[in-house]
C-alpha cells in the first residue's frame, strides 16, 4: 500500500517577526496623492494584523470639515499646521500602519518625528500613473488648477528629493495592490530582520609541501634513518 506523499512545510511567514521587530513603532506611508497610500496601507495593516489609520481622515474628524473645506475656508497653512499636530499625536499610538497626505513629509518636524517613531515607506509613482488615478476625483485641492498635469510635475520635482529620505522606497505601478503589499513585506523583512550569519567552518591548516608531517611519517622509514645515524656515529669512534 502506497502512503500519501506529504508536502514540504512552508517557510514561516515573516509578518509576526516584522511586527515583533517593530515594537511600538508605526509603519508610515508617504508619497504623492494617487500613489495608493490608503489602499496599500489597509492591506498591509491586514497582513501584519495592525490597526490602519489614515491621517487625512483623522484631520477631517478633528476639524469637523473635509480637507477641501479646510483649504477653502482656512487656507493651506492652517491645514498643514493641523496636519502636523494630528500626525504627532498618531505617532504616539503605535504600532499601526499610518497613511499620510502628500505634503506631510515635507515638514522637517514631521519627518523627524516619523524617523523617531516609525519606519517610513515612500510609495513612488510616475506622473502619468498619478494623473490616471486622480484625474476623475474632485477632492484634491492642490489640483484645482488650470493645468493639473503641470502642477503634478512641479510637486514631484519639489517633493521627490524629500521623499527619498524615507527608510524604504517601493514602486507603485499598475499591478494588483497585493503585489505592492508583498513588495512592502519583503522590504520590511530585509530592513528589520537581518539574515542569519552563515556558519563559518574552521580552516584546515595547510602543511608546507616541502616538509614531512612528523605525525604522518612512515615508522619503518624513521627506524631506518635512526639506524643509519647510529652506524655513522660508531664509525667516528
Amino acid at each position: 500500500m502506497t502512503e500519501p506523499t506529504q508536502s514540504a512545510p512552508n517557510p514561516a511567514a515573516p509578518e509576526a517577526a516584522i511586527t515583533a521587530a517593530l515594537g511600538k513603532r508605526l509603519i508610515v506611508l508617504v508619497g504623492m496623492m494617487g500613489v495608493g497610500k490608503s489602499t496599500v496601507g489597509r492591506r498591509l495593516a491586514a497582513r501584519l494584523r495592525l490597526p490602519f489609520v489614515d491621517a487625512d481622515t483623522e484631520i477631517e474628524t478633528a476639524a469637523d470639515m473635509t480637507i477641501p473645506e479646510i483649504f477653502e475656508s482656512r487656507g493651506e497653512d492652517y491645514f498643514r499646521n493641523g496636519e502636523a499636530r494630528v500626525i504627532a499625536r498618531l505617532l504616539e499610538n503605535g504600532p499601526a500602519v499610518l497613511a499620510t497626505g502628500g505634503g506631510a513629509f515635507m515638514r522637517e518636524e514631521t519627518r523627524r518625528r516619523i524617523h523617531e517613531k516609525a519606519v517610513s515607506i515612500w510609495l513612488k509613482a510616475d506622473a502619468d500613473v498619478i494623473m490616471r488615478r486622480v484625474r476623475r476625483r474632485a477632492d484634491r485641492p492642490l489640483l484645482q488648477t488650470a493645468d493639473p498635469e503641470g502642477t503634478v510635475a512641479r510637486l514631484l520635482s519639489e517633493r521627490e528629493p524629500v521623499y527619498q529620505l524615507a527608510d524604504l522606497t517601493i514602486g507603485s505601478r499598475d499591478v494588483p495592490h497585493d503585489r505592492v503589499v508583498e513588495d512592502c513585506i519583503e522590504a520590511l523583512q530585509a530592513l528589520l530582520l537581518p539574515a542569519p550569519e552563515a556558519e563559518v567552518q574552521p580552516a584546515t591548516p595547510q602543511s608546507d609541501p616541502g616538509q614531512t608531517d612528523p605525525v604522518q611519517a612512515d615508522p619503518v622509514q624513521a627506524d631506518s634513518m635512526q639506524t643509519d645515524s647510529m652506524q655513522a656515529m660508531s664509525a667516528l669512534r
